[in-house]
């Protein structure tokens, strides 16, 4: 794959985002409310607003950050969606003049930052705009590194009468990047969109959290709150200040 940047999957996605990801838990947005309660949102890459737009419907003001013109377009022509405040740029370090009692990254997004570095420096921009009983969340899988066989991994991610979904992908241990291709193939040909990412374990988040002043909250294995087990798919990480 070319020289890929954190904007390359918002920028080729954005056109067919919408249509494979139609919807979202309404558990997520309730947990976002709680932690939010009457303050202040930030939302790491918000892209097309799939949870940005339902999360203000409840009252919380959103600020989003996000690499993606395409994304934020797409974001701009929903109803609501223009007048949301949207930093364009680089999650991994950023300056905004507003303290925040929810910062969040959700859908595995925040693996879209390729290095510990890049991810390290997005810990520390996140805990210098935290308010003092603020939170940071992440929404991550837990990586299952039996789904690659010999470094690949194919497998079909739809099946329809005119559409077929492969997702291709190369594993990288030492550097734990993931370099995929979404392919659909139709009719009407080929299309292909890139992800590139680097999947985090949960003891490496603690451990930036606690390089950035921060530790450990609360950790679930789903929106609704079922414990985090050795079984769990995905996490969902809060951190806060040290105590």
């Amino acid at each position: 794959m070319q020289q890929y940047e954190e904007k390359d999957y918002g920028e080729r996605i954005a056109e067919i985002y919408d249509d494979i990801y139609t919807g979202y838990e309404e558990a997520m947005i309730d947990r976002l409310h709680e932690l939010a309660g009457d303050g202040r949102a930030l939302e790491l890459g918000i892209g097309t607003g799939r949870v940005a737009l339902p999360l203000i419907a409840r009252g919380v003001p959103v600020t989003g950050i996000d690499a993606s013109p395409n994304m934020v377009a797409k974001l701009r022509a929903k109803p609501g969606g223009e007048p949301i405040e949207v930093i364009m740029g680089s999650f991994v370090e950023f300056k905004i003049e507003a303290k925040f009692d929810l910062v969040y990254v959700v859908f595995n997004t925040f693996y879209s930052l390729l290095t510990q570095q890049e991810q390290l420096r997005c810990f520390h921009s996140v805990a210098a705009h935290l308010s003092d009983h603020g939170v940071f969340l992440i929404e991550a899988f837990v990586p299952d590194l039996t789904r690659f066989t010999a470094g690949q991994a194919v497998r079909l991610g739809m099946l329809e009468s005119d559409t077929v979904q492969l997702d291709v992908s190369q594993h990288d241990p030492l550097s734990q990047q993931v370099t995929s291709q979404h392919v659909f193939l139709s009719e009407k040909g080929t299309r292909l969109y890139p992800v590139k990412l680097r999947y985090v374990w949960p003891s490496e988040f603690d451990l930036m959290a606690q390089l950035s002043g921060l530790e450990l909250k609360q950790r679930w294995g789903s929106w609704e709150k079922d414990p985090f087990t050795a079984q769990s798919g995905k996490h969902i990480s809060i951190y806060g200040r040290n105590a």
